[in-house]
């Protein structure tokens, strides 16, 4: 039976410190919605020359890629779509 190298089991190509981890639907769910109101933000904040709405809707499309956990994704993800509403600079 022909099998596949593991290239991540620590070979001299990928160190053991490197691991790939598969993304949940969760989590694309989430990134893709947040993303989204993200683009949407920076977007108005761009064009009306508003910081709050520019700056959320920057952390909003960064977000997903820096924050792994569902739970914190949404918690900040809800945090910071809500800000521009609160926030008046």
């Amino acid at each position: 039976m022909l099998r596949w190298p593991n290239r991540l089991a620590g070979s001299p190509e990928h160190p053991p410190s490197i691991r790939l981890r598969a993304l949940t639907t969760a989590e694309i769910f989430w990134g893709l919605l947040f993303g989204s109101v993200g683009l949407g933000f920076f977007t108005y904040g761009k064009k009306q020359k508003a910081v709050v709405p520019l700056v959320c809707g920057l952390a909003l499309m960064v977000l997903p890629y820096l924050v792994s956990n569902v739970v914190w994704l949404v918690a900040a993800g809800v945090a910071l779509a809500v800000a521009p509403y609160f926030v008046k600079i």
